[in-house]
């Protein structure tokens, strides 16, 4: 075979080689890795497109995959940021949490207290049911008022003390009321007093606790005098039966 026509053959064959390694790496090699950046900047177009299932599936995959990205703590604020959005507020207190625990020294640590706030804030819907959600929040506006009272939060955290306080007692409220429709008039006095002692900062509600109060116990002690008549009738009574 001429030496030109060998050659040609052997740069042919390389050049054959050469691209079915091309080949073989499109259809065998994974896809390029999205950079955190990528990933970060995704997540941010799907909170502007309220979407935020697939928000917190990329902020999730951003912390998950570079976890010491610069971009890694404003994905884990943004994540909590998602889930109170989708009404999701009890994996939104606790990822809120997790961030004051992880990063407590952060600039928005103020608007992490309040998010927290509000997010257990949110988690109380009636008045039956218990309060521990509103007790806490309470606590977290608190902290924010007493740690960071420059903030531009402070105003509406005190506003949400004031309502948590005002949702407390009437919770007290209800049940001293359930008391007294089922003629308990003993527990129904102790609940009623207990309001007027521990929510005099909520005066429309420790005022009528007051009244329902003077009313249960003057039932209460009329029914413990008419208990200790039937008592005492009763063991009269014996006492002729046995004669």
């Amino acid at each position: 075979m001429p030496k030109k026509l060998l050659r040609s053959f052997v740069l042919a064959v390389c050049m054959f080689a050469v691209s079915g390694c091309g080949i073989i790496d499109l259809i065998y090699l994974p896809p390029a890795e999205d950079t955190a950046q990528e990933i970060f900047e995704a997540a941010n177009d799907a909170m502007s497109e309220k979407n935020y299932v697939r928000a917190v599936e990329l902020y999730n995959k951003l912390r998950d995959n570079y976890p010491f990205s610069p971009y890694t703590v404003d994905a884990e604020l943004s994540l909590a940021d998602a889930y109170y959005l989708d009404e999701e507020y009890a994996l939104a207190s606790e990822t809120y949490k997790d961030f004051e625990s992880l990063h407590p020294r952060h600039e928005a640590i103020p608007y992490v207290l309040y998010q927290t706030g509000m997010s257990l804030m949110k988690q109380f819907h009636s008045i039956d049911r218990a309060t521990t959600e509103l007790e806490a929040a309470y606590e977290y506006f608190n902290r924010l008022c007493q740690t960071f009272p420059d903030s531009p939060y402070v105003k509406s955290a005190q506003e949400n003390m004031i309502a948590c306080r005002k949702l407390m007692a009437e919770h007290e409220l209800y049940i001293a009321d359930v008391f007294w429709h089922m003629k308990k008039y003993g527990p129904a006095w102790r609940r009623y007093d207990y309001i007027v002692n521990s929510f005099k900062d909520v005066p429309e509600v420790a005022e009528h606790a007051k009244e329902k109060s003077l009313a249960a116990y003057h039932n209460y002690r009329e029914d413990q005098a008419r208990l200790t008549r039937e008592k005492r009738q009763g063991s009269w009574k014996e006492w002729f039966t046995w004669l």
